[in-house]
């Protein structure tokens, strides 16, 4: 009975947890209107650190353990931000009787666009092979026409090169930009738009399609030739807290051979060594370590994403083949400090690895 007594002594406190947090959201939300009515940033950064350093000050006293207490509040702050950043993109929201078409809409990052634009107001038009026609939605996207405020191109790259040559045929004439994760096997469809007299420009989601917060995210803008659409591409993403960064078509893709292209080559050839190792995966998961653990959880969210986009950004990017080489290079650097048995060689490997990411900032 004492086991009991203890557990629903337990409940009771686990229901007046849940209590308390639905009151705390209740006063974000009040908190997050009163920001908008002020015009002040949904993100403080200030407050944030005050709420993490008083509850870890709070739960010493206490003796319970700060970084759990510290992990509860970082996550009832992001639960908090994502619910005053969703109320500001529809209370500050420049769609009201503007009309978007997002081809590639039932993709997963196309999905994303639709939803976002549609919590703007916007009257948002999808088109996608996969889908049957019906209300505000296209198999073929020629079919729901150009006449848009603004045109989203959020399909496969081999695909997307062709529809921005086609819409400069076309010549729609709200805004128009992709999503594309290179920008090589787009540029000349972006060109043919700008010369067309088009309003174009170029963007890539730094983010999943899973993400619902956009703070410390990234959005990245390439300028096309038009100045202007770039800043009106920008504006519509203003009422987020997602950091805009503005890059060259050119360098863009240098550095995503990088970002993207090595670090999806690095876990793909690490879950490739697993499965080809001969030994079996819930041995491994048994012995595992926090290094092994982080790891497997990168290259199993890897395993699960779209291979034909994977190869497309390792295969379409004309810088794609330096990160490889490098990597390549790398991992026989090490198999032969390590077969010759020089430990100098291999520490000073790691410590020039761990001064260079000393100065990410």
């Amino acid at each position: 009975m004492e086991l009991e007594n203890l557990r629903r002594n337990l409940s009771a406190i686990d229901r007046q947890l849940v209590e308390l947090i639905a009151e705390r959201q209740a006063i974000v939300g009040e908190i997050g209107k009163s920001k908008l009515q002020t015009g002040t940033g949904t993100r403080d950064y200030k407050r944030e650190k005050d709420v993490l350093d008083m509850g870890r000050a709070q739960a010493e006293e206490l003796g319970v353990d700060p970084d759990l207490i510290e992990n509860l509040l970082q996550l009832l702050i992001r639960t908090s931000l994502e619910s005053q950043e969703r109320d500001r993109v529809i209370a500050e929201g420049k769609g009201d009787g503007r009309t978007v078409l997002v081809i590639g809409g039932a993709g997963k990052m196309g999905r994303w666009f639709a939803e976002f634009f549609a919590s703007q107001g916007f009257t948002t038009t999808i088109a996608d092979p996969t889908i049957e026609d019906g209300s505000g939605r296209f198999r073929n996207w020629t079919d729901a026409g150009v006449d848009y405020d603004v045109i989203v191109v959020a399909a496969p790259l081999a695909v997307s090169g062709r529809v921005l040559a086609q819409l400069a045929v076309l010549k729609p004439k709200g805004l128009v930009f992709d999503i594309g994760s290179l920008k090589s096997p787009l540029i000349d469809g972006l060109q043919e738009l700008r010369s067309a007299g088009c309003r174009v420009t170029s963007l890539h989601p730094m983010y999943g399609p899973d993400t619902r917060l956009l703070s410390g995210r990234h959005l990245i803008f390439c300028d096309a030739g038009d100045a202007q659409a770039t800043a009106d591409a920008k504006e519509l993403f203003a009422p987020t807290m997602v950091e805009q960064l503005d890059m060259g078509l050119d360098d863009h893709d240098r550095l995503i051979a990088y970002v993207l292209g090595l670090s999806h080559a690095l876990n793909i050839a690490f879950f490739t060594a697993l499965a080809e190792s001969g030994e079996a995966a819930p041995k491994l998961a048994q012995m595992s370590s926090t290094t092994f653990d982080s790891q497997l959880l990168v290259s199993a969210a890897v395993a699960e994403d779209n291979p034909h986009l994977y190869f497309e950004i390792q295969n379409l990017n004309k810088f794609g083949l330096g990160p490889l080489d490098a990597l390549c290079e790398a991992a026989q650097r090490i198999r032969e400090t390590v077969a010759d048995s020089d430990e100098k060689a291999f520490v000073e490997l790691m410590e020039r690895g761990r001064d260079y990411l000393a100065m990410r900032g």
